[in-house]
């Protein structure tokens, strides 16, 4: 049986060791060692990283009593030198003491138990049994749970016995009966885990909560812990900062500015549709003063498929007329058409558009497609000019 140094110490990152087995499956080559530092996958929290010899690890898992790693080929010798990535395994303690504490708290304040936890590359997530939790409540939360890890209390684990584990008022009873390991919050709870910590609530650096959402009846919340958190500040205050620089105003400012901006920016809105109600109908009325036969074509350079359909609107509703525009801003053809006779646009588009690389469709009243590159709408523009004039 591989002896779990992670068990003695969270701190081991460099050992040797004895190379006792490998193993070639379908997925890749398998080492056991008779060592290892090693977590592989379990509890919620992902394995370790590192190094055997200087060959990458690429996963670690249990199996019964024996931990496997999966390398990318095998050391030349059996006695290897295994090497853990620091900075991933000390952000694994932080996130997962971090959580311990953070269960905790919410249970102790609002009787909220924990029913499962997520470490995540990004963030890391608890859900709890309870149906909501207000801003305020959550607000609670973050602060007492900071404020444990000010108090810097011990972390520490152990394996108990099944009489001793009787003695001790656990989160909730372990699924094992045998190799019980307790991690211990030193005055706030214990807790059969077999993941790595860090050794006091002070090492957690410190919880921020990030957002809270309903799950299948319990709340989710999202949290991050040490860097993550510093690096979360760091981020949320680089994208501050440079609104203040755009707005041009302080940072407890920035909100009232952008609410004032809000509000221009939709009478600039309004304004323009109906700058653009005008110019479609002065186009509009140009368009039918200057076209021949039953159909009337353009080409814009500049106007958006929106644009394009509300002026083939405009030109259909009191006319009976088709109306063919293309614009090659977005290489997008609209074909429109309210008349009477049998002509469906998108049937048409649907049994021309291959031809030309088009997609797109539409109703028997107006259809639209979009092309590759402007050669390609052009030509089906053409097309379908030629076949309508």
């Amino acid at each position: 049986m591989t002896t779990k140094l992670y068990y003695d110490s969270a701190y081991i990152t460099e050992w040797q060791t004895d190379i006792i087995q490998t193993l070639e499956r379908e997925d890749g080559i398998y080492v056991i060692l008779k060592e290892t530092a090693f977590y592989p996958h379990g509890g919620g929290q992902p394995c370790d990283e590192g190094y055997i010899d200087g060959i990458p690890v690429l996963d670690v898992i249990s199996e019964e009593d024996e931990v496997l790693h999966k390398l990318e080929r095998l050391p030349e010798n059996t006695k290897v030198n295994g090497q853990i990535h620091w900075n991933k395994r000390f952000d694994h303690m932080q996130q997962h003491s971090g959580q311990h504490l953070l269960s905790a708290v919410c249970r102790n304040l609002y009787q909220a138990m924990t029913v499962s936890f997520h470490l995540g590359t990004d963030y890391c997530t608890i859900d709890v049994d309870q149906p909501e939790l207000t801003p305020n409540q959550l607000a609670s939360i973050e602060n007492e749970v900071n404020r444990q890890i000010y108090l810097n209390r011990s972390i520490v684990s152990y394996f108990v016995t099944g009489e001793e584990i009787a003695q001790l008022q656990l989160v909730k009873q372990p699924k094992v009966t045998e190799n019980i390991r307790i991690v211990e919050i030193k005055d706030v709870e214990y807790n059969a885990c077999g993941g790595t910590h860090v050794s006091s609530t002070g090492e957690i650096g410190m919880i921020k909560l990030l957002k809270a959402e309903k799950q299948k009846g319990n709340v989710r919340i999202y949290f991050k812990c040490g860097y993550r958190a510093l690096e979360e500040f760091n981020s949320s205050l680089k994208i501050l900062s440079t609104l203040s620089t755009k707005f041009n105003t302080g940072k407890d400012e920035i909100i009232d500015r952008i609410e004032k901006w809000e509000v221009e920016q939709k009478q600039i809105q309004v304004e323009l549709a109906s700058l653009k109600e005008q110019n479609d109908a002065y186009v509009a009325q140009d368009l039918l003063s200057n076209h021949e036969g039953h159909l009337i074509s353009h080409i814009f350079e500049e106007k958006s498929l929106k644009d394009l359909q509300n002026l083939a609107n405009k030109l259909t509703a009191e006319n009976d007329i088709s109306v063919l525009l293309a614009t090659s801003a977005e290489n997008k053809v609209v074909f429109a058409y309210s008349g009477g006779s049998e002509l469906s646009c998108g049937s048409f588009f649907k049994a021309n558009l291959g031809s030309f690389n088009g997609k797109g469709g539409g109703s028997d009243k107006q259809a639209q497609a979009g092309f590759p590159n402007w050669e390609d709408a052009l030509a089906f523009y053409e097309f379908t000019r030629t076949k309508f004039n």
